[in-house]
C-alpha cells in the first residue's frame, strides 16, 4: 500500500523518465513537488528497475518506495499527486506545457544534445549534462560526470564534454558497459541481479543472433528488455564489477547525486523571489 503523503508543491516537469532522471523525480517527490515526467513512447532503458518510465510499458512501476503511473492526460495528474505518486505521459513534443505551466523544467533526457529545450518553457530551466549552456538556452546547468564536479550547478557555461568513455566503476570504465554490435532486435538472455563471467552470453542481436557478451565478471546491473530494437553501438548492458547485486535495485549515488543538485537548484531560485 502507498502511504507516501501528498505532493503540493510546485510543478516541475521532468523530460525523460530513465535510471538518471528517476533519480532527479524521486528527490524532488520526497521534497514534496508535483513532479510530472514525459517520455517516447518505446524507451531504451538499460536499468529499468531503477527508472519510473517502466510503467510506460508496465502500467505503473515502483522506485524505492515511489510509484509512478503511465496517464493518457495532464488531467490526470492531480489525483496521483494526492496519492503521493508521479504521473508519466507520453509527450516527447512537451505539448502539455500549454496547460500544465511548470514552473520548473528539467531537461533530464541525457542525449548528450539539447532535443528543444528552451528557456522560456518554464520560469526555472534545468539541463543535466552536455548540450546545454546556462545563460542561453537554460537557466541552469548540472554537471553529471562522474568525479569532483558530478552535482555542481553552473548558472553560466557548459558541463563537461561527452567524452564517449563511460564513468570509472571499481578500476573499470568501458569494460564494464555493453554495446550492440550492429542494429537489430534485442533479446536477453540473462536478468538483472545475475553474477555474470567475461565472456558469458548476456543476450542476442537481431535475426542473426549476434552474440552480446560480457568484458568482465560482475553482477550484471543493467539490461536491455527482449523485444527492444537497438542501433548500432547502442548501449544494452551494464555489468557493475562491484559485485554487490543490491545496486541493482535502488538509485545510483550519481542519480542520487543530480537529484539533491536539482532540489537545490530549485529551493536557491525560490529563496530568491
Amino acid at each position: 500500500m502507498n502511504n507516501n503523503p501528498k505532493l503540493t508543491g510546485p510543478i516541475v516537469l521532468v523530460r525523460g523518465a530513465g535510471e538518471l532522471a528517476s533519480g532527479v523525480g524521486w528527490a524532488l517527490a520526497k521534497a514534496g513537488f508535483r513532479v510530472l515526467m514525459t517520455e517516447v513512447e518505446r524507451p531504451l532503458m538499460v536499468r529499468w528497475p531503477v527508472s519510473f518510465g517502466t510503467a510506460v510499458e508496465e502500467g505503473q512501476w515502483s522506485v524505492e518506495g515511489i510509484v509512478s503511473r503511465r496517464v493518457s492526460a495532464p488531467e490526470e495528474c492531480e489525483k496521483l499527486w494526492e496519492k503521493g505518486e508521479i504521473p508519466i505521459l507520453i509527450d516527447p513534443q512537451l505539448n502539455v506545457l500549454v496547460g500544465l505551466q511548470p514552473e520548473v523544467l528539467v531537461d533530464a533526457i541525457l542525449a548528450k544534445r539539447n532535443l528543444g529545450t528552451q528557456m522560456q518553457m518554464a520560469p526555472l530551466t534545468i539541463g543535466l549534462g552536455p548540450g546545454f549552456t546556462a545563460g542561453i538556452d537554460v537557466h541552469l546547468v548540472i554537471e553529471t560526470n562522474r568525479g569532483h564536479n558530478l552535482g555542481r550547478i553552473f548558472t553560466t557555461g557548459t558541463a563537461e564534454p561527452n567524452t564517449g568513455v563511460p564513468g570509472d566503476v571499481a578500476g573499470y570504465s568501458r569494460e564494464r558497459v555493453v554495446y550492440s554490435p550492429h542494429a537489430g532486435v534485442f533479446q536477453a538472455q540473462r536478468k538483472i541481479g545475475e553474477q555474470v563471467a567475461a565472456g558469458d552470453l548476456l543476450g542476442t542481436i537481431g535475426e542473426e543472433k549476434t552474440p552480446v557478451t560480457s568484458s568482465l565478471n560482475g553482477v550484471l546491473r543493467g539490461l536491455l528488455r527482449s523485444g527492444v530494437y537497438v542501433d548500432q553501438h547502442v548501449k544494452v548492458g551494464d555489468v557493475d564489477p562491484r559485485g554487490n547485486k543490491e545496486y541493482c535495485w535502488s538509485i545510483s549515488e550519481k542519480a542520487r547525486s543530480i537529484g539533491a543538485a536539482v532540489v537545490l537548484s530549485i529551493l536557491e531560485y525560490k529563496h530568491k523571489l
